[in-house]
């Protein structure tokens, strides 16, 4: 996909990668498919996520890791997963190896996930343009520092990918959506897609895009045109 299509001229919802931040969802180790109770289909979608994470790095773009944190019993939990936590299951444990991005994520020699800064709500830095959030549910904007992180960072377009779009990545998108921003996902770099997924999502305004358009997307000049009003 290049800016030359149609979806993309529309100057209300064209994503403007010049000031785009990634959004990574959920990449843990304990939500790969091999993981006991991983997501199947997010081990198999890591090489292109990788690729997009090089992508908004090599073009200095603001990359932000949304991750889990359930506490022990599942206090902080979705309702439907606290019967599972209490039961004694660890998923995502804080301080756990489950709870670490997947390899190949976040920048070589990043810091381990710091569940005491993240679990009071603070963002943590991973490298100059990696940072991690904790999301408490679904949504990545709820109960969280997320679009206060964003604005701080001057951006405008988020673009998205991770774990299990039926869930929190779309959650996630609805979210941005409705404070304004400017919505892609990469379609090849999230788990559990399907056709009628992403028809609904392109209905809301939500910009389909593939891992190898993005380097060529996110070095491309700012083009002029007419603002949306």
């Amino acid at each position: 996909m290049t800016t030359s299509e149609p979806g993309l001229q529309d100057p209300c919802t064209a994503p403007h990668f010049a000031t785009s931040a990634l959004i990574t969802i959920d990449v843990q180790q304990d939500f790969l498919s091999e993981a006991p109770y991983g997501v199947p289909g997010t081990t198999e979608i890591l090489p292109a996520l990788r690729r997009t994470v090089s992508a908004f790095r090599a073009a200095g773009r603001p990359v932000v890791h949304v991750v889990r944190l359930y506490e022990e019993g599942g206090g902080n939990a979705d309702l439907v997963r606290r019967r599972l936590l209490k039961s004694g299951v660890r998923i995502a444990a804080p301080g756990s190896p489950g709870s670490q991005p997947a390899d190949g994520i976040v920048p070589e020699g990043a810091p381990a996930l710091d569940p005491e800064l993240l679990l009071s709500g603070r963002p943590q830095r991973l490298g100059p343009y990696d940072h991690a959030v904790f999301k408490p549910r679904w949504g990545a904007f709820y109960r969280t520092c997320l679009e206060d992180l964003l604005r701080e960072l001057g951006v405008d377009t988020l673009v998205f990918a991770g774990c299990n779009l039926p869930n929190c990545p779309r959650a996630s998108i609805v979210q941005a959506s409705e404070r304004d921003f400017r919505v892609a996902l990469v379609r090849d770099a999230v788990s559990q897609v399907t056709d009628s997924a992403l028809t609904e999502l392109a209905g809301i305004g939500v910009h389909l895009i593939e891992a190898d358009a993005l380097e060529g997307l996110l070095t491309e000049p700012v083009q002029a045109g007419w603002a949306c009003h």
